[in-house]
């Protein structure tokens, strides 16, 4: 009877507990919901994706270029002030030019006097030519001369045989037929002589012309320093601060000023997880946070290839140790669109905050067929 009066005090508390246990198992789950939720929409996957792609990671970009000399020398001459807007070929500076003035004057002189050494090839290849001719015809008259000997020697001997000449004059005959047969050896001499003479000077050109056209490429290389003496704008654009001013010493490779031209475009760092719907040819906006936030309007240009993270000097290496995921950002370039008349006060460097529209049409961008694969919508 005891054992029947403690069951019904004891099944309360097991359904107290039970409620408890599965209390506790809703609220777990209900956290676990809430924390999956969460890492979904800070990702912005599904279902939180969001037509409108955001970051205030993007700046505004431009072709800044360094102006600096190719040679040394003093400064006579600034032409420009800081942050005057300068067009192509347009002289911002001059260097010292008597110096790289009468090396030119130099380099003139010299290829005068090689031209001259050229020109002077020429009369001594005639002379060659003439000698050669001269001993050619001293050959044949020394074979004639022999010829000549040779028969008189036959005709002495002839006498001799029959008493009316001396041996004397025979021996004389043959002396003047072995001279003879001497003179011809010697004329052969002095014509292979004149010959190798007449070779010299002929190969003896080609280094001469090499010799003027070397003269000319250094004429050349003075002039072309001589043109660097006045500093020039590659293209069209603003001056930054000139850091040089007149009477001061530069070398090559000094930074004088930088040049920043009026093309700029926009560079947006997007998150990974955001790149699913980003396609070239959607249309954009950003504002500017030094422009009291002005909107303007863009296109999607093109997709960087890789991670900015694959571009910096020491890559990432997580093989070994703990890892921590970390979205990644992927530069997008944005061209921006030249309607809105605060265009030409936009500076490289600004920062500015981007929204992609991933619902808008793409369009075929300008300069999209020069990207790796667009074809086959690899960026796409």
């Amino acid at each position: 009877m005891s054992q029947q009066g403690d069951n019904p005090a004891a099944a309360p508390e097991k359904e107290k507990s039970s409620n408890a246990r599965i209390l506790t198992i809703m609220i777990s789950a209900a956290i676990a919901l809430v924390g999956v939720l969460v890492i979904l929409y800070a990702w912005q996957l599904p279902p939180f994706t969001r037509q409108v792609q955001s970051t205030d990671n993007a700046y505004v970009r431009g072709q800044v270029t360094v102006i600096s000399p190719q040679l040394s020398g003093y400064i006579t001459e600034v032409r420009v002030q800081d942050f005057a807007w300068v067009r192509r070929d347009e002289v911002l500076m001059v260097i010292d030019q008597r110096i790289y003035r009468q090396r030119v004057h130099q380099a003139q002189a010299q290829l005068l006097m090689k031209r001259a050494a050229l020109d002077n090839n020429v009369q001594q290849r005639r002379s060659a030519q003439a000698s050669v001719e001269q001993y050619q015809a001293e050959v044949i008259n020394a074979e004639a001369q022999a010829r000549k000997a040779k028969l008189d020697l036959q005709r002495v001997e002839n006498l001799v045989a029959d008493g009316s000449l001396s041996i004397r004059e025979r021996d004389a005959s043959r002396a003047s037929a072995s001279q003879a047969v001497a003179n011809i050896a010697q004329a052969k001499a002095s014509l292979e002589k004149a010959k190798q003479d007449l070779q010299t000077v002929i190969v003896n050109r080609a280094s001469l012309a090499a010799d003027v056209a070397n003269a000319q490429a250094a004429l050349e290389l003075t002039q072309i320093d001589l043109a660097n003496t006045r500093i020039v704008a590659p293209r069209d654009g603003q001056l930054g601060q000139i850091s040089v001013r007149q009477g001061a010493y530069v070398s090559a490779g000094t930074h004088l000023t930088s040049l920043v031209p009026e093309q700029m475009w926009i560079i947006a760092n997007m998150k990974e997880t955001q790149m699913a719907g980003i396609r070239l040819g959607q249309r954009a906006s950003f504002s500017v946070d030094a422009l009291d936030h002005a909107t303007f309007s863009g296109v999607v240009e093109s997709i960087s290839p890789a991670t900015g993270s694959e571009f910096s000097a020491i890559s990432s290496d997580n093989a070994t140790g703990n890892f921590v995921k970390i979205a990644q950002r992927i530069p997008v370039r944005l061209r921006i669109d030249h309607d809105n008349a605060l265009y030409r006060r936009l500076r490289p460097g600004m920062s500015v905050e981007v929204n992609i529209d991933t619902g808008s049409t793409p369009a075929d961008p300008v300069g999209s067929s020069a990207i790796p694969g667009a074809a086959q919508g690899v960026n796409r």
